[in-house]
């Protein structure tokens, strides 16, 4: 008996599951089935892959209404279209117009990729291209690959990708149609740095990446990020199967097809994207942020150091100067402190900058320097710093606790690098606020412990900059030493002095650290003054150190004194042997420096001593970079919600509930 009103339940049921879903369709009542199904094309004007075409618009039709996300950045027609196309979706069509005059015997391809879903659920219809030709075949080959930084090969996001016909890369003159003519044929990578070109003829091409500022689609501004590929792409396509997953849920594997598809090639091509140095110069702006020093900052850096001249002021020997590694920003720091009182400094500025034809010339011009604060306003605020510390002294005198009755000056507070620990590898730095008028190095001492009794230790402080330092000396394992800094040791140019500075430091033995050893291979021959830089990068992506080996020497290296922890390591290939990576220059035909990651996090350890072989080249260069370091993530695919299977679920619970019956 209950067998058979089982049975009976399980038929009422399954007769209602169409009326629901059909009813569904029109707004899904709560309770009811959601809808589904992504929209599909039923029919377009011109015909999907139609030829001899000759119209600017196409309408493509659904067969429920729909929406498009983000047509100006997601939609890509190609050939480019220098009058950007009209794309709107309305209700259940897409309508496109082209605004270019269309080319003869040419391929057109309208890419969506994920832009389309229904305009009810959001179900996405996946990645959709419309192609028609204006001559008398469709070219369906297809390109596809990577775009990557080229000085830490991230992925990027949005930069568009096209085609040229190949032509030697010695072939200067052709070398111009990049600055001259727009790509053939162009697509946009998505969020892994991954793009596919669509609708390629056949033939050999070259493949170029542009971060079209101006879209004109042609490299025209040095300030563009671009890639480009020197060796020839040919086009060409193979039949090929591939595994589908086919899961019973989240858990479950219900079965694997084989699946057969076109495969087309090449996929992987690899385009490693710069901006070329910008070596135009050119005054960005001059700032007076702090009373005390005058900044200008310039787009490119410059031997001959701009000169300032004092109109309303005597500026013989008013500055100091102090110029930053790459001279692109210089600070003048005015001595006299009448000087920083005034308000209002008219400067005659001599400088050099670059005219239309690249060339430096010699650029004067009358600015006034003004704080941001000024000097009415300074005062106002040390008066009521002053009245708060006399009230602060007055409650003390009161409470007979000590005080003070002469208002202190600020001293001069240097900064140290090392606080407490370091290895022998770590360099002692002190860095001045303000510029010295006057530094006693006399009155800088240093002791080494030994057998538990305080020896001078033999040392040296050298200036490396306006306001830089180092304290040399030769620091061992396992001993600790004394810094001891006499009291007025550093003067300030505005007569600020230090307070005395004592401060203990362990040098660590190597027994608290790890050592990370290095074997790299298959390398990339180039010349004989090359070398390779290896970094030891944190986990997240800083370079804790870095090294140069020579290529005449056994390509192995080893990090000693390594702080326990997770690490990464990447590389370049010093070119030219400067030490830094260098960035490409395309009418050099001079690609930038390449640069490696080793795809694995590494583990070091208290005592141990970690090895590594590392073979450059054995993963491709789109999947070196380990995901923790990776910033520009890939989004998830736009997927069904299947959300119905839940809705089931909850069903049958509520009927087992009502009923008692289990189905």
């Amino acid at each position: 008996m209950i067998k058979k009103q089982t049975n009976n339940t399980c038929l009422t049921v399954l007769l209602l599951v169409p009326i629901l879903a059909a009813c569904a369709r029109m707004g899904s009542p709560d309770g009811g089935w959601y809808d589904e199904t992504p929209p599909y094309v039923v029919s377009s004007t011109p015909d999907d892959k139609g030829i001899n075409q000759t119209g600017r618009k196409v309408t493509i039709n659904f067969n429920e209404y729909i929406k498009i996300e983000d047509a100006q950045n997601k939609v890509i027609v190609s050939p480019p279209q220098l009058e950007q196309a009209d794309i709107k979706a309305q209700g259940k069509r897409i309508i496109v117009s082209l605004k270019d005059s269309l080319k003869p015997n040419t391929t057109y391809t309208i890419d969506f990729s994920d832009a389309i879903s229904d305009n009810n659920e959001g179900n996405p219809m996946g990645n959709y291209t419309f192609s028609f030709s204006t001559g008398s075949h469709i070219d369906t080959l297809q390109v596809s690959g990577y775009c990557l930084n080229a000085e830490d090969l991230e992925p990027i996001k949005g930069i568009l990708v096209g085609l040229y016909p190949y032509w030697n890369p010695r072939d200067t003159l052709r070398d111009s149609i990049f600055h001259k003519e727009p790509m053939m044929r162009v697509s946009r990578t998505n969020t892994s740095g991954q793009f596919t070109i669509k609708g390629v003829a056949p033939g050999a091409y070259r493949a170029f990446a542009l971060n079209d500022a101006d879209g004109d689609f042609v490299y025209g501004q040095k300030s563009e990020t671009i890639g480009f590929d020197t060796d020839s792409i040919v086009p060409s396509w193979k039949p090929d199967t591939r595994q589908d997953t086919i899961w019973r849920d989240t858990l479950h594997i219900d079965n694997i097809l084989r699946v057969p598809y076109t495969h087309f090639l090449p996929d992987d091509v690899t385009l490693f994207c710069f901006q070329e140095t910008i070596t135009d110069r050119s005054l960005i702006k001059m700032e007076r942020k702090e009373p005390q020093k005058i900044e200008l900052f310039f787009t490119y850096g410059c031997d001959s150091l701009p000169r300032l001249r004092g109109l309303n002021f005597q500026s013989d020997s008013a500055f100091v100067i102090e110029a930053s590694a790459k001279k692109d920003t210089i600070c003048y720091w005015l001595r006299d402190t009448t000087l920083i009182n005034q308000d209002t400094l008219e400067i005659e500025r001599t400088y050099l900058m670059t005219d239309t034809l690249g060339q430096l010339f010699e650029m004067v011009d009358t600015v006034q320097a003004l704080p941001k604060q000024p000097y009415e306003k300074r005062m106002k605020e040390k008066a009521k710093e002053l009245e708060k510390w006399q009230k602060e002294q007055e409650k003390k005198k009161k409470r007979d606790e000590p005080y003070d009755s002469v208002h202190p000056s600020k001293p001069l507070q240097p900064k140290m690098s090392i606080s407490g620990q370091m290895t022998p590898l770590d360099v002692f730095r002190i860095e001045m606020p303000e510029p010295l008028q006057r530094c006693d190095t006399t009155a800088v001492h240093l002791y080494q412990m030994i057998d538990s009794v305080w020896y001078n230790c033999p040392h040296e402080m050298v200036q490396t900059g306006t306001r830089k330092y180092e304290l040399l000396a030769l620091w061992k394992e396992g001993f600790e030493y004394s810094l001891e800094i006499d009291s007025a040791a550093f003067q300030s140019i505005y007569g600020l002095t230090s307070k005395p500075i004592k401060q203990g430091i362990k040098v660590n033995t190597q027994e608290a650290y790890s050592t990370l050893t290095i074997t790299l291979s298959d390398i990339p021959q180039t010349c004989d003054t090359a070398s390779v830089v290896l970094r030891l990068l944190d986990t997240s992506g800083n370079i804790v150190r870095q090294k140069s080996i020579p290529y005449n020497l056994s390509l192995q290296s080893a990090f000693t004194f390594v702080k326990p922890g997770k690490y990464f390591l990447s590389a370049f290939i010093d070119l030219n042997n400067n030490g830094v990576w260098d960035t490409g220059a395309y009418d050099k035909a001079l690609q930038p420096e390449p640069v490696y990651y080793h795809p694995e996090e590494i583990e070091c350890k208290e005592k141990w001593d970690v090895t590594r072989q590392w073979n450059l080249k054995a993963t491709p260069p789109y999947r070196q970079k380990p995901n923790k370091l990776v910033k520009q993530k890939p989004e998830k695919e736009k997927q069904l919600k299947n959300r119905n299977l839940q809705r089931a679920k909850e069903l049958g619970k509520e009927y087992i509930k009502q009923t008692g019956i289990n189905l």
